[in-house]
Parts: C-alpha cells; sequence; structure tokens
C-alpha cells in the first residue's frame, strides 16, 4: 500500500525536485520508505506503507533490462499464482513483492494484463522504449488516482495534494460543484479543479512520447438482476457465495504485518470476521467504536459477535470533545466531501492502526446484495407509472408551489417525476424541491433523466432495464467508488492504515450479479442470500436487526458542542459572498435545526464542508454568469 505519483513531460526534462515535493505531499500515504525514477522528462515516485515482502519490496520496481519502471499503491491477492505462470515464461524476478509481479505481466500481455489482476491497485508503468506512460485503476476503484494532461506532459497522483506543487492552475470546476450539492460528493471523472481529472474505475489511459492520450476500459461490474437463477437453486446459489466469501477474505488475510477488522455490529463486517476467525489459528483482532447517543451505539452487537469468536477486541466511546477534526477530514479529502460517516471511519482508522497495519472491512455488501432501504421502496413504486403523465404534471406543478414547511421526502413531487430514473434519484439524493431554495438558480443541476444519463452514462444501464436494477447498477459504480471507497481509502490512509474488502473481490461481485432481486430482496428485508448462505455464523440478534448506518449523533453536536464553529462559517459575509447560497435560507436550516423542528444536519455538513474547503484550497467560488443572487 503507497502513494504514487508522477509525470511526463514531452519536450522538456524532468526539472529537480518536482517528484520528490509531490510524493512528500502524500508521506502519510507511505510512511515506511520512498523511491524516485527519472529517465528525461518521465518521473516516477512513491511512499511506500510496507505490508508484503517488507525487506525487497522498494519501488520502483523495474523489469530484467530496466526498460520498464511501476510504482504501484495496493495489493495484489494472486499475484504468487502470476508469478509462477510468469517464470515459467521465462521471467526472472528480484523480489517478492507483488508489485514486481504487475510490470513482468505487463510486459507480457501488455494493457491484457489487467484482466488477470485480482486485488485493489492504482499504479504507472513507464515504458522507456516505446516512450510511453500508463496509468490503470482497480475495478472497482478502491485505490484513487487523479491525473491532469497539460500543454507540457501529463501529471499522476494518488491524491489532489500532489498538484500544488506543480504549478499548473487548480480554478474550481462549478460543473463538479454543482454535482457535489446533489450527491454530497464530487462523482468520477470530476475532481474539485477544472484541470485535474480521476480515471475511472476498471480503466486505464496510455499517454504516449507525441502527447497522444488512449483510454480504455477492462472491466465493467455486470448488469444485476437476471430473470431467474439459471441452471442453479436458491439454495446452490448460497452455498456458492458462502464458498467465494470465504475464498475471498482468506486471499485478504496474507500479510507481513499485523492484521485485524473493522467491527461494527453490522451483518456484512460480522460476517467477514466470523470468516476470518474461522480460517486463523490465532484470535482476530477487532475494532469497534461507540457513541454516547444510544441510538447511535452499536458496540453491544459488535461485542455479541467477538464473544462469539473470541477475537482479540478493542472499544472506544467517541465523545464531542474528539471533534476537533473537521479541519483534518477536509485536508485529507483536498475535495468538498459531505459524507458525515467520514467521522466515525476517520476515528476507527486511527484507533485500529495503533494495533494493526491492515483491517479488512464489511464494505461492498449494501451493494451487490441489496441491502439498503432505498432498493425495498423503489421496487414498489412501479404502480405509480399507472398514473397518467399529465396528472404527475399537475401534481408537480402543486409541489412547486407547497411552502418549505411542507417538504419531507416531499412524496408529491417524487410522484409527479415522469420516470423512474428521477424518482429514484429525488428519493435518494438532494431533492431538487430543496436544492432550488437552497441554491441561487445558477448553481442548480436539471433533475432530468436525458441530463443523469449524460453524466452517469458509465453508471447507468440501457433504458429498458428495471429500476431495481438501475438503483443497484448505480449505487455499486457511481456512488461506492465516489463516496464510499473515496471514504475508506482516504480516512484509513491518514493514519496509514491499509483496509481490504472480501465483499468487493471482483469474482464474488460477478456471481452476485447472477442473483435474481427476488433472492436479494424480499419479505420488507435485503441481502436474504447473503444471510442464507452465511447467517447461521451470526447471533440471532444480529440477523434480526434492523439496518443502521455507519453514522454519528451530527444532529446533537450541531446543537450543542458544534454549534458556534458551524454558525461562524455559514452565517459570515465570507461565506456568503461566494455567491452559491441563499443567505436568508442557509440561516433558516441554522435556525429550524437549532429549535429541533427538524434534523437539517446532513446540508449543514454539506455546507460546512464546502466552506472549509473554499478556505484550504485558498481559492473563491468560480464566477458565473448570473443574474443578482437571491438573499
Amino acid at each position: 500500500m503507497c502513494g504514487i505519483a508522477g509525470f511526463y513531460f514531452i519536450n522538456r526534462k524532468a526539472p529537480d525536485g518536482l517528484i520528490q515535493g509531490m510524493c512528500d505531499a502524500i508521506r502519510h500515504r507511505g510512511p515506511d520508505d520512498e523511491g524516485y525514477y527519472v529517465d528525461g522528462g518521465c518521473a516516477v515516485g512513491m511512499r511506500r506503507l510496507s505490508i508484503i515482502d517488507l525487506n525487497t519490496g522498494h519501488q520502483p520496481i523495474a523489469n530484467e533490462d530496466r526498460s520498464m519502471w511501476i510504482v504501484f499503491n495496493g495489493e495484489i491477492y494472486s499475484y504468487r499464482e502470476l508469478r509462477a505462470d510468469l517464470e515459467q515464461r521465462g521471467h526472472r524476478f528480484q523480489s517478492h513483492t507483488d508489485t514486481e509481479t504487475i510490470v513482468h505481466l505487463y510486459e507480457e500481455y501488455r494493457t491484457d494484463a489487467l484482466c488477470r489482476l485480482r486485488g485493489m491497485f492504482a499504479f504507472a508503468i513507464w515504458d522507456a522504449r516505446q516512450g510511453r506512460l500508463l496509468l490503470a485503476r482497480d475495478r472497482f476503484g478502491k485505490k484513487p488516482l487523479y491525473y491532469a494532461l497539460r500543454p507540457e506532459g501529463l501529471y499522476f497522483a494518488s491524491e489532489l495534494a500532489c498538484f500544488p506543487v506543480t504549478g499548473i492552475p487548480l480554478d474550481a470546476d462549478p460543473e463538479a460543484l454543482r454535482l457535489y450539492f446533489q450527491f454530497n460528493y464530487i462523482p468520477d471523472p470530476y475532481s474539485a479543479y477544472r484541470s485535474v481529472r480521476k480515471l475511472p474505475a476498471g480503466s486505464w489511459l496510455v499517454y504516449d512520447r507525441d502527447g497522444s492520450v488512449s483510454t480504455g476500459r477492462y472491466w465493467r461490474p455486470p448488469a444485476l438482476g437476471v430473470a431467474n437463477g439459471g441452471d442453479h437453486t436458491e439454495a446452490e446459489a448460497a452455498a456458492e457465495i458462502r464458498r467465494k466469501f470465504d475464498e475471498s477474505v482468506r486471499i485478504r488475510m496474507i500479510a507481513d504485518v499485523p492484521l485485524g477488522a473493522f467491527l461494527s455490529g453490522g451483518i456484512d463486517s460480522s460476517s467477514v470476521v466470523a470468516s476470518m476467525a474461522l480460517q486463523s489459528p490465532e484470535p482476530v483482532r477487532t475494532f469497534s467504536i461507540g457513541f454516547e447517543v444510544r441510538a447511535f451505539n452499536e458496540l453491544p452487537f459488535a461485542a455479541l459477535v467477538a464473544q462469539t469468536y473470541h477475537t482479540e477486541h478493542h472499544e472506544i466511546v467517541v465523545r464531542p470533545d474528539s471533534l476537533n477534526l473537521v479541519h483534518k477530514l477536509v485536508e485529507h479529502f483536498g475535495e468538498p466531501f459531505g459524507d458525515s460517516s467520514a467521522i466515525p471511519t476517520y476515528m476507527m482508522s486511527e484507533f485500529a492502526a495503533g494495533f494493526v497495519k491492515v483491517a479488512l472491512s464489511g464494505d461492498g455488501g449494501d451493494e451487490l446484495f441489496g441491502g439498503y432501504d432505498s432498493f425495498l421502496a423503489v421496487s414498489r413504486w412501479d404502480r405509480l407509472d399507472r398514473i397518467p403523465l399529465p396528472a404527475r404534471r399537475f401534481l408537480a406543478a402543486v409541489a412547486d408551489w407547497l411552502p418549505y414547511s411542507a417538504y419531507g421526502k416531499n412524496y408529491l413531487r417524487m410522484i409527479s417525476r415522469p420516470s423512474a430514473l428521477e424518482r429514484y434519484f429525488e428519493f435518494n439524493y438532494a431533492p431538487y424541491f430543496l436544492r432550488s431554495r437552497l441554491l441561487q438558480p445558477e448553481w442548480m443541476l436539471p433533475a432530468e433523466a436525458g441530463f443523469l444519463r449524460r453524466t452517469f452514462a458509465d453508471c447507468l444501464l440501457p433504458e429498458n432495464a428495471d429500476i431495481v436494477s438501475q438503483a443497484m447498477y448505480f449505487e455499486s459504480t457511481a456512488n461506492l467508488t465516489g463516496d464510499m471507497l473515496v471514504k475508506v481509502d482516504r480516512m484509513s490512509m491518514a493514519h496509514s492504515l491499509e483496509v481490504r474488502c472480501p465483499l468487493l473481490d471482483h469474482e464474488l461481485a460477478e456471481l452476485a450479479a447472477g442473483v435474481p432481486h427476488r433472492w436479494k430482496i424480499g419479505a420488507g428485508r435485503g441481502k436474504r442470500i447473503l444471510l442464507r448462505a452465511l447467517g447461521d455464523r451470526l447471533p440471532a440478534e444480529l440477523r434480526e436487526r434492523a439496518k443502521t448506518g455507519f453514522g454519528v449523533p451530527l444532529a446533537t453536536w450541531f446543537r450543542k458542542e458544534l454549534r458556534e464553529m458551524l454558525w461562524d462559517q455559514l452565517t459570515s459575509a465570507r461565506f456568503a459572498g461566494r455567491g452559491i447560497a441563499v443567505e436568508s435560507f442557509v440561516r433558516h436550516l441554522l435556525e429550524e435545526h437549532q429549535s429541533g423542528r427538524r434534523d437539517n444536519s446532513q446540508w449543514l455538513w454539506s455546507l460546512l464542508m464546502l466552506e472549509l474547503w473554499f478556505q484550504k484550497a485558498g481559492r473563491p467560488a468560480p464566477a458565473l454568469l448570473s443574474r443578482s443572487p437571491r438573499k
């Protein structure tokens, strides 16, 4: 696990010190080692967190004749099998690290090598003979990779923090910020800066000596929800999921350093811990955090699993006085990020890093096996299409005239949307009704399905797909990559902790894709097939409890310990001067939340993260042509 960075200038040599400056900005990703390679106008570098082959895994690593060099962030769980095959083909190795396997695999198969990798990764390979730089990212985008195409060449890095030292323009991207207001994160391929983009998950990019760029997609998540189970029964599917799940856990337990697991007390993380315990001769180290607010405290459920499997269990109660980390979150994300569950993820990572260097997590179970409540909701929405379109348009007009006090989920507007896809986005993400009151008009995005399809072309299925399949596909592509995995990567790497996700093994994901929806979602709950496969390993109390998110009592903290900071930031002349939010409505949200009439904590957190990012970046909001702003 590492942080990587580099550049390739086509008409001039690499300047002294630039590659080291880029890597110094991500020292937290790899405190154990550093390494650089410079060849003419190309420079690649890394900061290493040593996990496998501690003694000889120094990067960058070259092939036999030193014509190809790689810097790599991640883990390849199948590297031993790949290495054995490559050695039979005549390749000679100088280390025992998974990193070296990739450079030889590329030497043998070029970009086709990517399909043979099983793991999480972001890497760059400098091919000196071809004068070519290759960038690649893993199938789900667990590991980040940013790049900037400029007249002088190409820059790349694991985090946005690397780009300020390059001197390239870093003007805020208004289109990315508009998307932030709808989703609470900036989806791929956008970043907060116009000049910097994210390499999409499952993709590669090649930059040649003539300045030409080519890109490709080597993997896409398979379409979900086949009409039936094919030749398999539900029991047979559950048995195969159990086998593949245990294999996914087992290969992620390979490490030359202390290893443990996050244990939240939910089905997914508890299933991971159970599998680890059943496959480990030593007690599994587990880590849990809780809160004094009872509704957010899952420590009793986590302790139940820990007791069942006799783990070496560690837990901590987080109190509001621990929340001096708000500015740290902004620094590590490098762009606005409005998912408040980053707070417990940061704290859990900090806590676990005191004991281990690798932790397994339960991320991915909800997306692949239908665990979100929203999937249950959309499965019942087909009946809304029976309402004639003119009637729905009338309801939309009525919804627009409703006062803000009528806002809840605003079901009237949701019903009025002309397509199931638009209803899904209205229900699950920032509703148009609320955004239209909070934002200045020029910061609004259209709510039409056509806009969504253009923006998320790689994250939506064809129009004839059912809405449950659409919702699950979007969550397992755009939202998983842009929100969940960003949160886990940045918050864990802030503490030099590697997190591995067995449920996001691509072979397990492909197996899950072939499971019919009715085996995943039914009888008022999701993840039915996962529970059938693994539920016998879990205490009955866990199997029967309702789903809860990994959240924090932010609403309470905003009324008490964090109130002063929140009000100071969002009522300041500086924030109003950004010209993005309607000043009077922001104050209304604050007052309404403080009074307890409504929980506006998620919106207020998103606005707070935006304002603190502007301050950290030291740049004004993008100038847009608009009429006079609403007060």
